[in-house]
């Protein structure tokens, strides 16, 4: 069974760092990107940072520069770590992956960060 296990949300004041972690399980295939995404209340989904098995990464223009991105091929986990964060950060994080065999767009539960004073 494909699971992917987030870690590592939580609440911070501004300024603030945060790590995340996310681990899978059961995949059985090779692992073309790895990311996040974020949602806040009342707004749709969107990219976050994402990094494909050749190294590539993506990042969302809100983010550039604050966060960064790696991956663990032979682990199969991708972190997140999130530094000078703001309120506006203040979101559901989901993990992505993307694999070669379907179902192929794999997410895992989320998890809440919440930054406030």
């Amino acid at each position: 069974q494909v699971q992917l296990v987030e870690s590592g949300g939580g609440l911070v004041q501004p300024g603030g760092s945060l790590r995340l972690s996310c681990a899978a399980s059961g995949i059985g295939s090779s692992i073309y990107v790895m990311g996040w995404y974020r949602q806040a209340p009342g707004k749709q989904r969107e990219l976050v940072a994402i990094m494909y098995n050749g190294g590539g990464i993506t990042y969302g223009d809100s983010v550039k520069g604050r966060f960064s991105i790696s991956r663990d091929n032979a682990r199969n986990t991708v972190s997140l770590q999130m530094n000078s964060l703001k309120v506006e950060d203040t979101a559901v994080y989901y993990c992505y992956m993307l694999r070669s065999v379907g179902p192929a767009a794999l997410w895992g539960q989320g998890t809440q960060v919440t930054v406030s004073s």
